[in-house]
């Protein structure tokens, strides 16, 4: 479930990212708050089930940057 939210959050952010690259950062840094209270609630579960639970959103934050930075970089890679 929380696979299937990420990449969708994913998507839809490159594509705002594409067309709308300044304000695409408000919504890149609302989805990276969020993915950090999920990591941060799950890291607090005893020793390696804290990791385990935690790792799905550090990734899912870590692929919603990058998403987020390759769209504003495909824009900017376009001749006009």
């Amino acid at each position: 479930m929380v696979i299937a939210g990420v990449i969708g959050l994913c998507v839809l952010l490159a594509v705002l990212a594409f067309l709308l690259p300044r304000l695409s950062r408000h919504p890149q840094n609302g989805a990276h708050r969020a993915l950090g209270i999920g990591s941060r609630t799950g890291s607090k579960a005893p020793g390696p089930l804290g990791r385990l639970l935690s790792k799905p959103f550090s990734s899912g934050s870590r692929a919603v940057g990058r998403s987020g930075s390759a769209g504003r970089r495909a824009r900017g890679r376009l001749p006009f």
